[in-house]
This record gives structure tokens, sequence and C-alpha cells, in this order.
């Protein structure tokens, strides 16, 4: 029986014999039939509007499927395949319009398998939309991402045993947001974000409307998690962002604009049933925010994108904070440098309030990240990067439900990878992938097992992808 190590290895063996193999043999074809005085049958071209087509396949490495701490449950490791297509049209050549700067749309079917943990195989379909148009002084933008996971409906029970007393064991329901956040992602889901603006420019100036939208629709079963067999298991509910207005941007520089831009949204979280949940609480809102921004290139090899503002928010009364009328802080931002000798490093910021897919509080979600590549040859690639992520939930502390909301749970990640061009259409590529989880609550009682929140988890991977 063959070793996964052997299946790596085979895997990368065959899919470089399937590029030089093949292409030897029709060449050698190609000679025979020349000399014979045969023509040979003319090579596809692809046509101008389809601008990627591509298949890939991946094996990696998981060595905490579920992310758990490994206290009570143990980190559970798979082996992970994958298979993937890409499809990309670019319809602006069809039209022939010079006002259409970017019209495509891509699609991304994705299969996943878990050689030791078959409860997680999905396939991701992704559907992704770029329009850009100009005319004048006006100019439209939309960008559409939209994610089908047809998934499992049943989430993960994070429970050793479903006793009572002196013998349960449900501790891994005391864990870091990200560490169900990865499995989460697999379940049966749709997400769908899209950002669309309206720009008229007026000289120096500009006026720009504007509307954001982040929706997350979980399909998972829901059950009453104070029994069981269902102890331990994780509901999810729905949630979403959606925001609409206005920037009034001015030109300090021909690429450099200041903005003032003005937002009014809500967020929603569906509410458990009765018979679900008992804790009748729900953290939905509104909120007004206004925002001073920077956008665009002060020098050559910089790129900005920022925004900054405070968020007045009024929570329903069935939210379990003190102050349903806040103001908090939000900030955005993107600064990109390209640097000599063919490198580039990108810093990205975001922190805001949302409302979560676990529980009934609020939380300040925050995420810095620093990615770093560099092109060491016209085919070789390499990239590295670090985060930080934290979910703040002491904005509000529920004491009604049977798991505690009060908790500050961080996410310390770094990644690397490398990718080789064998030919034009011919790419491999390697890459690892570390997280390490914390409780940064140091006054979380001992009842509520911090150590539980601590977590680590690791992906290494090998691909290749082959372009057509």
């Amino acid at each position: 029986m063959q070793t996964k190590q052997t299946r790596v290895l085979l895997f990368i063996l065959t899919a470089f014999s399937a590029v030089f193999a093949p292409a030897g043999s029709t060449r050698a074809a190609d000679a025979a039939s020349t000399s014979a005085g045969t023509p040979s049958a003319p090579s596809w071209t692809k046509p101008d509007w389809l601008a990627d087509l591509s298949i890939s396949a991946k094996e990696s490495y998981d060595d905490n499927v579920i992310g758990v701490s490994g206290l009570s449950l143990r980190a559970q490791s798979s082996w992970v395949n994958a298979l993937s297509a890409k499809l990309g049209a670019n319809l602006v050549p069809l039209l022939g319009n010079k006002d259409f700067a970017a019209l495509s749309l891509t699609y991304n079917p994705e299969r996943f398998t878990y050689d030791n943990a078959p409860s997680e195989n999905y396939t991701a379909h992704r559907l992704n939309g770029v329009v850009r148009w100009k005319q004048d002084s006006l100019s439209v933008g939309i960008d559409e991402a939209f994610l089908y996971n047809d998934g499992n409906k049943y989430a993960t029970t994070y429970a050793l045993n479903q006793l009572g007393g002196a013998a349960a064991d449900q501790n891994d329901k005391y864990r870091n947001n990200y560490a169900h956040s990865v499995a989460r992602e697999r379940r049966n889901q749709i997400q769908d974000r899209y950002t669309v603006f309206l720009q008229y420019d007026a000289g120096s100036f500009f006026f720009r409307t504007i509307s954001t939208l982040i929706d997350y629709d979980l399909n998972t079963y829901l059950f009453n998690t104070s029994v069981a067999p269902y102890k331990g298991y994780q509901d999810y509910v729905s949630r979403y962002d959606l925001n609409g207005g206005a920037d009034l941007g001015y030109k300090l520089l021909p690429n450099l604009a200041f903005t003032l831009g003005y937002r009014v949204g809500e967020q929603q979280q569906d509410q458990f049933a009765l018979a679900i949940n008992s804790d009748r609480h729900f953290s939905s809102n509104n909120y007004q925010r206004v925002l001073l921004g920077l956008e665009g290139k002060p020098t050559t090899w910089l790129t900005l994108k920022l925004s900054a503002g405070p968020d007045f928010r009024s929570f329903n009364p069935n939210t379990p904070i003190t102050d349903l009328k806040t103001t908090r802080f939000y900030g955005e931002g993107t600064a990109t440098a390209t640097l000599p000798y063919d490198q580039s490093l990108t810093l990205g910021y975001k922190q805001y309030v949302f409302v979560s897919s676990t529980g009934l509080v609020p939380y300040t979600d925050t995420t810095i990240s620093l990615v770093y590549h560099r092109n060491l040859t016209k085919a070789l690639g390499v990239d590295a990067g670090i985060k930080y992520l934290e979910a703040n939930y002491t904005l509000g502390d529920d004491t009604a439900g049977s798991a505690p909301s009060l908790r500050d749970d961080v996410d310390y990640g770094a990644s690397a990878g490398i990718t080789y061009a064998v030919t034009k259409q011919f790419v491999v590529s390697a890459s690892f992938s570390y997280d390490a989880g914390r409780n940064n609550l140091g006054s979380l009682p001992a009842k509520y097992f911090p150590g539980y929140r601590d977590f680590t988890h690791s992906v290494t991977g090998v691909s290749a992808q082959y372009r057509f």
C-alpha cells in the first residue's frame, strides 16, 4: 500500500510528466507528419475574451482540522486533497466600447476532501465580477464576490462526551473565536460581498456615492446545545452588514485625494428560535459613520487607501450591553509599497464592530496584516506574511445563556510560499501557514477554562496549476 508521502511525490511527478511528455510526443508527431508531406493540425488559440482558463491540484497536510486546544479533544490531522478550475471572461473585447476599462466574470469551483475527516469535505463555488466604466467626468465601479459552499449542514460538536455531572466533559466549547471559524468556513453557506460606486469628477473635486455589503447566510442545522446528544454542538446564525453613503473628495496632488465621507447602515443578526436557545438576546443595530480618508499615490512607489472616523451605534433593546447607544472607532486601510529589485510590501488594517455568528454579544473585530512579495527571477517568486487578529467581546457580557460571552481572543499568524513557473502555462508552488490562538483576557475566571482558548494550527501544501 502506498504511503501518503509516496502519493504526494507521485502527484508532483505526474504533473510534471503530463506537461513535458505529451509536449515532446506532439512535437515528434508533428515532425513526422511534416516529413511525410501531411500538414499538422492548427493549434488552438485562446480567444481574446477568455481571460483565464486553468486547472489546479493541491495536496496539503492540516495538523488540527477543527482547531482544538488538545486539553480534552485531541487535535485531529488529515491530508487534504483539492482540485479546482478557473474560467474567466473579459467581455470588453466583445463590446468594442472604449468606455469600459473592465467588464469581467470569473467562475472558480474547488473540491476539498479530507482523508481522515470526511465530514469536512466540501465544494466551493466562487463567482466574481468586476465592472469599470468611465465617460467624460462620470465613472462607475462594481465589485461582486459570491460564494456558495456545498458542504456539511451539521456543524462541529466540541465535546469529549455527552455525560452530565462530574463525568461530563464538554469543555472544548470554551474555545478561541479563530479556532472554530476555520471549520465554519467549510460548512454549507452562502456569502455575498459587493462594493458599488458612482463618481463625478469636477476639476480638483469629486463626488462619489457608494454602497457595500457583507452577507453570511449560514445553512447549518440548529440544535438545543444544553441537552444530549448536542452538548458542545456549535450553532451558527446568519448575519450581514449593509451600508450606503457618499464621499466628497479633493485632489491634493494629481494622484492623491483627501476625502470626507458619510455612511448610514445596519447590521442584522438572526435570533435563535426559543426551542433552540432560551436566551432572547441578539445584537442587530443601525449606525451612522463619519470618515476622513486619503486615497491614491503620494509617490510613484506608494499606493494608499485609508479611511477612519467615529461610528455612532444604536443597538436593539435586546442587545446584552450596558449602553445601547455608543460611539466606537472605525478604521480601514491598505498601503502598498513597490520596492526595488521587484519587491512589494502591503500593510492592511481594519477595525470595526460587527455581530457574531456564534454568540449574542457584538464584538470589536481587528485585523492587521503585512505581506511581502519578491520575484527572484522571471520564473521564481517568494511570499511571506504575518497577521494579527483580535475578536474582543468585552463590549458586553451575556450571562443568560449556557456559554459565557465574556472573552477576548487573538490569533497570531505567519505564512510563507514559493512559486515557480516551469513554463508559461505550468506553475508549481509550495506553501506553509501557522496560527497560534491565545486568550487575551487575563481576568477570565477559571470556571470558563481560559486554557481551552489556546491552540495552534498549521497547514503545509504543494500545488500545481496549468493555464491554457
